[in-house]
This record gives structure tokens, sequence and C-alpha cells, in this order.
């Protein structure tokens, strides 16, 4: 057990130690400098627009980026509906899968265009190969739309007065190209090398144990795995994503896919110190971050390793932890981490069901995507992070009685009732989601796999996996149906797309604004007292707002096992 503890915070503080000079690269590659990279990406990127016709140095406006980035996600949604209602004809299809319905087709489609990836099917058996390619398409294109948001921010926050803010379409390819390919070719061959299938045939027949002979699915698994992590998408190829032996082969497998989905999370952080020249702001984004993953991390790790009580006490030794739904090859201590680390960064992926997981997990879990702050996906973490510093910076700005500025703009009335839209609608969507699944349990419970205070968390937990663009789940509960697919499906929608242009026209509104030279009496927004007035907001905001859901679900198990 001491040596599963030791490789985990090995692997994190490999990936913090990467984290930086990987977000100085980044930062390069947004600032336009040159990079090793230039002379294999330049043609490539060139002939890309060149054929669309598009002009990568026509500067666009806030408003000009957010209509770009609707609209081709638009287009990738309708085109996501039409593969997954024709797979069954269309080609790349050996296993014979047939078409979805419209409305899983709808959530689905949905879902990955969101970088959500909320699976309602089985991979292996829910779509075709064809289908698994495009969704890996949306899986790079997702995640890199969320990082040309961010960036639009950072050039919004530089020292100066402008309106426009760079080129949607080239930050998007750009991030793909230079940052998200590169990552996925280096992170598919290791899993290739180590097991992960990656071919276009289909089931292949293995001989068990037991003697019977099965057919195995299998695919183009390693590259797909590759950007379900790094792009901080979390769709399974397999049904049982990286619980899958499969797709997580073993120890190192597992730790590379670990790192894979935190590295470009927590780069960005460093990335916005390295652009805007302000390292010791950055810094301050990671500790109060950071601090908020431990305090999720730690109590849940320490639960999962002391095992179950209640089987305890039936004389059942614990001395592997709680190890109903893990797999033996990772164990409770690494499979702990990642249960925190899926739902903090809002991968979404799973090595062990969180459905099994000790009650108070479960409550770590939620609460990791509750307050939907600490690192975060691809570009929106520091996104959503962003909200709650405006937060701070006005309610700080109040209690001293000055007008609350960040990075010289002022924050006035506009940017605060924006600010308020984006940080309410995360509680509204998930509880208005649990209330009405709640209301019409005709409808819900026969699709719940247990009863009581357990079944509670599973419906909040699909709607706080669904408004947090997380996609895991507590998988007891049933939910390819009419009333998951289409409720889950528009909170989705909203969850991905205000709080993605609330920031931005923030920025875009703080861009137009006059910039004020830092004075003596000037708010210091990259100090540690700062760092904790931010993180005051968010566990205010996140106690208000959900600690009496939570009382009724995990809580309420928790003191009922007792």
């Amino acid at each position: 057990m001491k040596t599963e503890i030791l490789g985990v915070v090995a692997m994190y503080a490999v990936t913090i130690l990467m984290a930086i000079p990987f977000g100085k690269y980044i930062a390069k590659v947004y600032a336009g400098e040159k990079t090793l990279l230039d002379s294999v990406f330049n043609p490539l990127e060139n002939l890309f627009f060149r054929i669309s016709g598009i002009d990568r140095k026509a500067e666009m406006n806030w408003k000009q980026h957010m209509a770009a980035l609707l609209t081709v996600n638009f287009v990738w949604f309708l085109l996501g509906m039409f593969v997954l209602m024709n797979q069954d004809w269309l080609p790349l299809n050996p296993d014979g899968n047939p078409g979805q319905t419209a409305d899983l087709a709808f959530n689905i489609s949905i879902s990955f265009v969101v970088n959500c990836n909320l699976q309602h099917y089985s991979g292996e058996s829910g779509v075709s190969y064809l289908s698994q390619l495009f969704l890996m398409f949306l899986q790079f294109v997702s995640a890199a739309t969320g990082m040309a948001a961010a960036v639009i921010l950072f050039i919004a926050l530089k020292e100066r007065t402008a309106e426009k803010l760079g080129n949607f379409y080239n930050l998007m390819v750009i991030s793909c190209t230079r940052i998200l390919l590169p990552a996925s070719i280096l992170v598919a061959s290791i899993l290739a090398f180590n097991g992960t299938p990656m071919t276009f045939e289909g089931k292949d027949s293995i001989v068990t144990m037991q003697g019977d002979t099965v057919a195995v699915s299998t695919g183009p698994v390693a590259a797909f795995v590759a950007i379900k992590h790094l792009g901080t998408n979390g769709g399974g190829f397999y049904g049982t994503n990286s619980a899958h032996p499969l797709e997580n082969p073993n120890y190192l497998t597992n730790m590379v896919e670990m790192f894979s989905q935190m590295i470009i999370p927590l780069a960005m952080i460093f990335a916005l110190g390295f652009f805007l020249k302000r390292k010791k702001m950055a810094w301050m984004i990671f500790g109060v971050m950071t601090l908020g993953f431990l305090v999720l991390c730690v109590p849940t790790i320490t639960w999962e390793v002391q095992g179950n009580p209640a089987i305890a006490h039936m004389g059942v030794d614990m001395g592997s932890g709680a190890m109903e739904g893990k797999e033996t090859r990772f164990g409770s201590a690494a499979s702990g981490f990642w249960s925190i680390a899926t739902t903090v960064i809002s991968t979404g992926s799973v090595n062990a069901m969180h459905d099994s997981t000790m009650p108070l997990s479960g409550m770590m879990q939620l609460l990791a995507m509750m307050t939907n702050a600490f690192y975060g996906g691809c570009g929106v973490g520091i996104l959503n992070f962003f909200i709650f510093i405006i937060l701070a910076v006005f309610i700080s700005g109040l209690m001293v009685g000055r007008t609350p500025e960040f990075l010289g703009k002022k924050i006035e009335g506009r940017e605060m009732k924006i600010a308020m839209i984006v940080a309410l609608l995360h509680p509204l969507m998930i509880l208005a989601g649990t209330a009405l699944a709640a209301a019409f349990p005709e409808i819900t419970s026969a699709n719940l796999n247990n009863p009581g205070f357990h079944g509670f968390s599973e419906m909040l937990y699909e709607y706080t996996s669904s408004a947090a663009n997380n996609g895991s789940g507590f998988e007891g509960l049933g939910d390819n149906n009419p009333w998951w697919n289409i409720t889950t499906g528009f909170v989705l929608i909203l969850s991905r797309f205000i709080p993605i242009i609330g920031p931005v026209a923030i920025a875009g509104l703080l861009a137009n604004k006059k910039y004020i030279p830092e004075s003596a009496g000037t708010l210091r927004t990259d100090s540690a007292t700062f760092g904790m007035m931010v993180m005051a907001v968010i566990i205010i905001i996140t106690a208000l707002s959900f600690f009496p859901s939570l009382t009724l679900g995990p809580i309420a198990e928790y003191f009922s096992m007792r």
C-alpha cells in the first residue's frame, strides 16, 4: 500500500514539474513565437487555411469569436447526429453495430461536442469504428475550443486597450496541431507498446483461462485513449472506460493516463503567467487550485485505503482497502487519486466504479465537480476560475471602499452581472435537474439500481457530471432512455457555452477599457492574501448551493452505514 501511495505522489510531482516548461511552450505557441515544431506544422496549417479560405490573420472582437465558436460547434453537432444515427450502413462497421436512436444520438453528439463525453452507451457495442473516429475528432476540436477561448482571455488581459483579440480559427487549429496532436502521438505510442489495440480489424477471438473461446472487441483504441485524456474528454473506447484491461493494461499505463489528463490543465495555468508576464499570479492561481485539489484528494485516498468498516466488522481483511469496483492491478490508492483527479479536472474517465466508492468519497467526487474551479478542463478551467477572481475582486473592493480593479481595468456593473449569471447557472442546472428527476419517480425510479440515499446520489451525480462537463457517472443509474438523454443534453449545452461566453464577454469588455497603471492603493491580485479570498468565495458559494443536497445523498448514506 505504501508503494502505491508513493507511486501516486511521484506521478503528481512529475506532472507539476513537467507542467512548468510545457506551459512556457504553450505560451510561446499562442504568442506566435518560434518553436521547434514550426517546420513540421507550418505547412500543414497553411494548407488547411488555404483550402478553407479562412484568413488566420484577420483579427476578431469577442462577439465575432463567440459567433465563430458557436457556428462551428453547431456544424459538428449535426454531423455527429448523422454519423451516429446512420452508422449501421456507413463504412468501418466490421462488428455490425446498429444505428442509434434519435435521443441517444442527440445526447452523444452534444456530449462530445461540449467536451463532456457523458456516455449513455457501451463503446465497443454501441458505436462503429467510423463513429469512434468521428468522436475522436470531436475530442480534439472540443478541447481546442476550450483552449482557444482561454487564450482569448489571455490576450484581453494584456496591459493595453484593444478591441481585436486574435483569430478564433487560428487559435483552435494551433491548439490541435502544436499541442494536442504531438502529445497524443507520444501517449498513444506508449499505450500501443504496452498492449492497447491499434487496429481497424473486427473482434478478435481469445481462449479464456476456463477454456472458453470468446470474441473481444478491438479497434483504434490507443489513439482514442490518448486524446480522451490529453483533451480532458474522458469518453472510453470500451464501456468500462480505463478499467478495461485493453484500454489501460497495467500500472505504467495507469500512471501515464493520469499524467495525461492532468498535464494540460496544469500547464495552462503557467502558460497564463508566461503569456502575461505575471508569473506570480500564475503561482497564486496554482496554489489555490492545488490546495482545493489536495483537500478533496487526501481524504478520499484515506477512506478508500482504510476500506469499508461494515465489511471489516464481518471479519474480512481490509488490508487492500475498499476493493469493490476496483481493479487489483491498480489498487485502492491509485483508484482513489484518479477519482478526484478525473472529477476536479473534468476528464470524467474512470479506472474504478465511482458507484462503489465509500459514501464520503462519492461526496468528494461530487464536490470536485460542484466547485468546478480546481484545475478544470483544457482551457475552461482557467475560465471558470476567472469568474471567481472577478467575484473576489468585487467583494474585496467593497470591503476596502475602492472601485474594484483587475489588472488595471475597472470591474463595473456589466461585468458583475455576467459573472453572477455564470456563477449561479452551475448550481441551477444541477439542482433543478435533480429536483425534476426526484419529482417524477414514475419515470426515473425504474432506472435506479439502488433505492434510498444512494439512489438520490446517483441522480445528483448524473446532473452534476453533466453541468461540470465531466462525463463520469454513478453507474448504478440506467441512463439510456429519453428522459436522461434529453434532460442531460440540455444541461450539457447550457453548462458548456454560457460559462465560455460569460468570461470571454467580461474579458472583451475589460479589453476595451482604459488601462489604469498600478499604484500604492491598487489591490494586489497576485498575493497569497488575495488567493485566500478567492478560496473563501469558492467555499462559500459551493457550501450555500450544494450542502443541502449532499446531506440527502452521500452524507446520509454515510451515517446510515455507520
